[in-house]
């Protein structure tokens, strides 16, 4: 069986640099309690999709979104850091709980500008919260592009 026809990927969600996740500024992602994953330094407004598969939770305040991916993944992505305390200031939700999505689909739209002018880093973070299923994990880090394959796994019964 080839392995690397078996392997699935989290993409970026959007524009920007891809950072090691022991990097984000956040101690409960960077120890990786959460799951294994990556942050983005954002250069853009749009925030994908990482994966295809159904949102979970699109939370109210437009910071945060989980979905379960159609490989079995939970994935997280939460945009900036504390950004929770804007109380939903900056961030357009374009998604709702219940929704089945692509990889690409755009979730939100975050003003970057406005969440670095408040004092809150902007950092997109995507970890899986049940990592465990992951195996042959392979990192892309660096400049990226919406819908680079930044994560590749192959996926664990």
């Amino acid at each position: 069986m080839n392995e690397e026809r078996n392997k699935s990927a989290i993409c970026a969600p959007c524009d920007g640099e891809v950072i090691k996740l022991e990097d984000v500024t956040d101690e409960v992602f960077s120890s990786g309690v959460m799951g294994d994953g990556f942050g983005v330094l954002p250069s853009s407004k749009r925030i994908l999709s990482p994966v295809s598969g159904k949102i979970e939770n699109a939370y109210k305040t437009g910071h945060a979104y989980t979905i379960v991916s159609d490989d079995g993944l939970d994935v997280l992505v939460h945009i900036g850091i504390d950004t929770v305390e804007l109380e939903g200031r900056f961030f357009e939700k374009k998604v709702t709980s219940g929704e089945q999505i692509k990889k690409g689909d755009v979730l939100a739209i975050a003003d970057i500008e406005k969440i670095l002018e408040a004092g809150f880093d902007p950092v997109c973070v995507v970890v899986a919260s049940n990592s465990d299923k992951m195996n042959n994990i392979e990192m892309n880090y660096g400049k990226c592009y919406s819908g680079d394959e930044v994560m590749k796994y192959v996926i664990t019964n």
